[in-house]
């Protein structure tokens, strides 16, 4: 695995965006298909990065902070924060959570190149790291896709915790989430990165040729 003159992985392709794109399940068959090794963002996030972020208050405030308060005061968290709010907390978080990340796909040694996934994975943080624009892409539903996606999906359909106003915290979230992917698109633009507008008219696996197509020069290179 190359390393860039930043000192940072080189040769990672990056698949961002918003919430309930189909990114893992993109990354997952990209994989699959090209013999790569996917890393997913969430998968990660919800179990080490939680457990080392609760040990380690000084260095990632704004996670420790969240998972504090999501444990102890969950209407706080959800209920009672505006999605302005719940945006600038995701937006600090995702910094940190970032520094984890690299961590990890430092520590990967399969040999194989890396697929990297995830929400948190986003423009500003990413481009620093590219060889080339072509190593990242970014998935954005469109409110109605989104809207979709909160009515069928089950893990979309709610906020987790065990909130007094449930439909006001998925309002909130929802928002917040809108919010985060509009910002999402803005910095793309900025750093002269593609976003893929997802809608649902695609299946996943013509959703996946489509990325795949981008990630060309790249695939060509892991066969």
């Amino acid at each position: 695995m190359r390393w860039g003159p930043s000192g940072e992985l080189s040769t990672v392709l990056w698949i961002g965006g918003a919430q309930w794109a189909g990114k893992s399940t993109v990354a997952w068959l990209l994989s699959r298909r090209h013999g790569l090794t996917a890393y997913h963002y969430d998968f990660h996030d919800s179990r080490g990065h939680a457990d080392r972020a609760l040990a380690h208050a000084s260095r990632y405030p704004y996670r420790h902070a969240w998972q504090v308060l999501g444990a102890h005061d969950p209407d706080r968290a959800w209920v009672r924060l505006t999605p302005a709010e719940l945006a600038e907390n995701s937006r600090h978080s995702f910094v940190e959570r970032f520094g984890m990340v690299l961590d990890d796909l430092r520590g990967l040694s399969s040999g194989r190149p890396l697929i990297a996934e995830g929400w948190g994975l986003r423009p500003e943080l990413v481009a620093p790291l590219l060889a080339s624009p072509r190593q990242a892409v970014f998935l954005v539903p469109t409110e109605t896709f989104r809207q979709r996606q909160s009515r069928e999906l089950p893990r979309a359909g709610r906020v987790a915790a065990n909130v007094s106003d449930p439909e006001r915290a998925q309002a909130n979230r929802l928002e917040r989430d809108r919010l985060l992917a509009d910002e999402v698109v803005e910095s793309a633009r900025q750093h002269g990165l593609r976003v893929i507008e997802v809608d649902g008219s695609l299946s996943v696996g013509g959703l996946t040729d489509v990325v795949a197509n981008h990630f060309e020069e790249w695939l060509a290179v892991s066969r």
